[in-house]
């Protein structure tokens, strides 16, 4: 570990110093952009971050390899409340928030004291994760480095949202909005703890009546179920209010009264009830006009809807459950007829009451088991929602009705799909006056970073971005189509959010960031002002360098850079530069857009990177829309995700100090493919270490050994493996499987490099290029100790900044490759035969050419369409007139072959030479064998050699591409 450290510590200064990624435009080059999703200084980066910038640094050095002019940039996000919200709690003195943020981010008390300003914690933090990244490795161009909080940065996102007003994707109205009581301000994603998102739905509240009129207003998801209600339930040991709601008594939870107070709901609490008062109550439901009675259940939870719940048994879990556990305890174990679930809902697959198929099948005992009570309400709503359909019997429980109502059930309700019914539920409900609705934070308890509860407020004059608008949406569609998305798994999660996305509250009266340019005191939110700042990376270190004042950058600027339009001449005049250095702006905006590809973890799917590819659609003109998105898993502490708001974090600094970059890198990259989550393991890093410093003794050592000699077959087998080699970890890297390509490139190439060392004895010319190759396939994984190991051949400049040979990736060798698959064949065949055979001595007979062209034909005829008995049959002749002795014999060993190797397969192998030649293939690597599979010597004849021993009988049992094998300790 300490070497590896030395030569990290070594070539990064070196890095810095020379400006190796300092990125500008080079005409007839082609260029790759990347960005990650900057991070917000509330704290020191961690290694959640460091596994995302990872990602886009591999590729970005990747690309450098294949001789790409690549931009790499980075930013830091002071906006929103984040910051806002650490500071606070070093200003006010809150010792155990102090001495928890002294903990998690290992800055001493004093230290922390310093930061209770805002701008001041941002900064201290920014500079601590700044020198992490470039201790990393992360080969940035620090040039173009802004934070959120820049003037430059803030004219640039007026413009922004000024276009988005003119454009009319910006509106003021009233709508409901993810609510911090405390703060009195809208919050989403980035505003509270755990970064959760606020998922904002609507419940609809259905009106049960008892004999007063009093209403009790049950909240649910599911209108369509009402049909099926066999009781309510309410929570004995939750404060209930007799609350005055638009002129009617409503008995609701009070902590259901208190949210209605920020719905824009005139009510007004007349009494407390103790929840156990209400329980032996009727009510009247009003969709059947039957009544049922109100029961107690502990797992209404009153912080959520109205606190008043329905009962539909039949078809919610939760309510089976709990209604079998009432009947047990309660009366003894005998239902009684009201209670009886009520079947409504018709599922295929299931019976007629799918909550009691599902508990019976999960085996769920009791409402203690949470979690599969969880698990079969999930599976039930999810297969009456996709599939269900309302009973055309269920009529019958209408039969209290009017002949309107039930007329209007047939007609609309029975027989329809659940999605449909859902809608018609809700209207006869609005004819009964039965029907109402309430906002909800559906994914509830979810926190404001305060620690307050967030609710729903209906805002009234509040700006939001229209992402309901349905044409944005269907060019956020189009933009979508075009893209390449990683993995293609996520591309469902955007496309389902461009569907559900509506109205979003843009801006916030408290925190760091840019005010609304025509609403003083509000501040673009965290999520609004950072969807198109990957032009900005393009365009302010020349906006620096010509030390533009910030307060010039009006609209004109930024319409004349990022879309050409306007007078370069009068806005050069009014700038204060010459014309040439304002087009050299555009030109590089040019140069680099469109963004090649974004990185960023999977939780940003429902927001970041869909408002990404919104606000680009709305700005700028097609060729300039992005081309890739990366969403990477997690990194997982003991199987939660990694948060700076939950305190689990595992800080860059401290692992790349303890573990070295390059060791951290691979572990990594090593510990799961991109798509997947990874769970940190200090095992993988250290085996990475350890690996690292295997091949570094083996390069050093070789290099050393290596002669300008040419080792015949040995060399050219290398030299194939390479070519292999480069054209499986070109194509592997542009499909980001960085951990295929990570295994093959540490582990596969040193154990194929060994191969040849065993097999050729000396170290010829081979070698030499073997190893330079390979040296440059790790940098883009562990820059640093790839550095060293360049400098170390005696190669001048940075690998960083050499490229891979073309030949090596943009031609295969067809001829090589077949030979190596069959190799592989061959040898998983004689590996099996050495777990249950003895010996050091392995005889493998070659099938006949005769017995091999039958196969070939076979091949032919079954790929055409034609069944292999028919095909065996017709053969019959020819197999006779090419002298094949014992035709029956040949045909069943022909059926064998055709059944073990597929005919595609077949094909594949021979249609480079139209015949395969085994006997060669094997006699010409017979060496490799011996050297792959650990014995002393490989022997090889030809079924159609009369003269070729038959050891074993093994020769008469030769097939195509399956050599008979013969295992033995000596042979004459």
């Amino acid at each position: 570990m300490a070497f590896l450290r030395r030569v990290a510590d070594k070539w990064s200064t070196r890095y810095e110093v020379d400006r190796v990624f300092e990125a500008d435009p080079a005409e007839g080059v082609p260029k790759y952009f990347t960005t990650a999703a900057y991070m917000y200084p509330s704290g020191p980066i961690h290694v959640g971050h460091g596994r995302t910038y990872l990602i886009a640094d591999v590729i970005a050095r990747f690309k450098r390899l294949l001789g790409y002019n690549v931009l790499f940039p980075m930013g830091f996000h002071y906006t929103g409340t984040p910051v806002l919200v650490r500071a606070e709690a070093i200003s006010e003195g809150r010792v155990k928030e102090l001495e928890s943020m002294s903990t998690a981010f290992n800055v001493d008390l004093e230290t922390l004291r310093k930061l209770g300003e805002p701008v001041a914690f941002a900064r201290y933090f920014h500079e601590l994760s700044k020198e992490a990244m470039k201790l990393y490795g992360l080969s940035i161009d620090w040039r173009r480095e802004f934070t959120t909080i820049d003037p430059e940065y803030k004219s640039f996102i007026r413009w922004q949202f000024t276009k988005l007003l003119k454009l009319g994707l910006l509106v003021k109205g009233t709508h409901p909005v993810g609510w911090c009581p405390r703060h009195g301000m809208p919050v989403g994603m980035h505003d509270t703890e755990g970064d959760v998102e606020p998922e904002v739905g609507e419940l609809t509240l259905i009106k049960f009546r008892d004999g007063e009129g009093r209403v009790y207003p049950v909240a649910t998801l599911r209108p369509e179920t009402v049909f099926g209600v066999t009781n309510v339930w309410v929570n004995p040991e939750a404060e209930y209010c007799l609350t005055e709601v638009g002129g009617e008594t409503w008995v609701i939870s009070c902590i259901a009264a208190e949210k209605f107070s920020y719905q824009l709901r005139r009510s007004s609490v007349l009494r407390r009830i103790p929840g156990r008062e209400l329980v032996g109550l009727r009510l009247v439901n009003p969709a059947t006009n039957e009544e049922v009675p109100v029961l107690s259940a502990s797992f209404v939870n009153p912080k959520f809807g109205s606190g008043v719940v329905m009962s539909v048994p039949a078809h919610a879990p939760y309510d089976y459950v709990a209604l079998r556990d009432y009947v047990t305890e309660e009366l003894g174990g005998a239902w009684p007829q009201e209670l009886l679930p009520r079947p409504l809902i018709a599922v295929p697959g299931y019976g007629e009451v799918p909550a009691k198929d599902v508990i019976e099948l999960l085996g769920v005992r009791s409402q203690s088991d949470v979690g599969l009570l969880e698990e079969a309400t999930k599976r039930v709503y999810r297969d009456e929602f996709e599939r269900g359909v309302i009973r055309e019997d269920a009529v019958k429980y209408l039969a209290r009705q009017p002949r309107s109502t039930v007329e209007f059930f047939t007609k609309h309700v029975a027989g329809k799909s659940v999605k449909e019914a859902r809608e018609s539920s809700k209207e006869l409900l609005r004819s009964l006056g039965a029907y109402d609705s309430m906002y909800e934070v559906i994914n509830s308890p979810v926190y404001c970073r305060c620690g307050t509860e967030v609710v729903v407020k209906v805002l009234e004059e509040q700006w939001f971005i229209d992402y309901g608008n349905p044409k944005w949406k269907e060019l956020a569609r189009e933009a979508l189509r075009s893209m390449e998305v990683v993995p293609e798994e996520a591309r469902n999660g955007i496309e389902a959010t461009i569907d559900w996305l509506r109205e979003r509250a843009c801006a916030r009266t408290r925190g760091l960031g840019t005010e609304l340019p025509w609403a003083s005191g509000w501040v673009i939110e965290a999520l609004s002002d950072s969807t198109i700042y990957m032009a900005f990376y393009t365009v302010i270190h020349r906006i620096r360098s010509l030390r533009i004042p910030a307060e010039k950058l009006g609209e004109e600027f930024w319409d004349y850079v990022f879309l050409g339009l306007g007078s370069a001449s009068e806005l050069a005049e009014k700038l204060g530069i010459r014309v040439k250095e304002l087009e050299a702006i555009r030109r590089e905006f040019l140069y680099w857009y469109p963004l090649d590809s974004r990185h960023s973890g999977k939780d940003l799917i429902p927001n970041h990177l869909t408002f990404f590819i919104f606000n680009h659609v709305a700005v700028f003109p097609r060729e300039l829309w992005p081309r890739r998105i990366v969403a990477n898993g997690w990194v997982l502490l003991e199987g939660a995700r990694m948060s700076k708001s939950k305190g689990n974090v595992k800080l860059l600094k401290n692992l790349v100090e303890a573990y070295s970059p390059d060791a951290l890198r691979l572990g990594l990259v090593l510990g799961a493919e991109v798509d997947q989550d990874l769970d940190l393991r200090e095992d993988v890093v250290i085996s990475a270490a350890r690996q690292l410093a295997r091949v570094y003794e083996t390069v050093r050592r070789v290099w050393a050994e290596s002669e300008d000699v040419d080792m015949g077959k040995a060399d050219e087998w290398l030299r194939g493996t390479l070519r292999q080699h480069v054209a499986s970890y070109v194509d592997e890297m542009e499909r980001v499987k960085l951990r295929s390509v990570a295994i093959r490139v540490f582990f596969k190439m040193l154990e194929d490099l060994e191969t040849y060392l065993k097999w050729a004895g000396r170290v010829g010319r081979a070698a030499r290029d073997y190893i330079a190759t390979w040296v440059k396939m790790m940098s883009p994984f562990t820059p640093f100790l790839a550095e060293e190991l360049w400098e170390s051949l005696g190669y001048g400049g940075y690998v960083a900044k050499s490229a891979l040979p073309r030949e090596l990736y943009e031609q295969r060798d067809v001829e090589f490759d077949v030979e190596q698959r069959y190799l592989e064949l061959v040898l998983n065949d004689v590996r099996s035969v050495l777990e249950v055979t003895e010996g050091d001595v392995v005889v493998l007979y070659t099938a006949s050419r005769e017995l091999t062209e039958l196969v070939k034909r076979v091949a032919e005829m079954v790929s055409l369409g034609g069944e292999l008995k028919d095909v065996v049959k017709a053969l019959y002749e020819e197999a006779t007139r090419a002298g094949i002795g014992d035709v029956f014999r040949a045909l069943k060993l022909v059926h064998e072959a055709v059944n073990y190797i597929t005919p595609a397969a077949v094909l594949k192998y021979i249609e480079n030479k139209g015949y395969l030649d085994e006997y060669e293939i094997l006699t010409k690597y017979r060496g490799l064998l011996a050297v792959k599979l650990g014995v002393r010597e490989v022997r090889v004849y030809s079924a159609s050699d009369p003269g070729a021993p038959d050891y074993g009988g093994r020769k008469r049992r030769a097939l195509p591409l399956r050599p008979g094998i013969y295992l033995t300790s000596s042979l004459s």
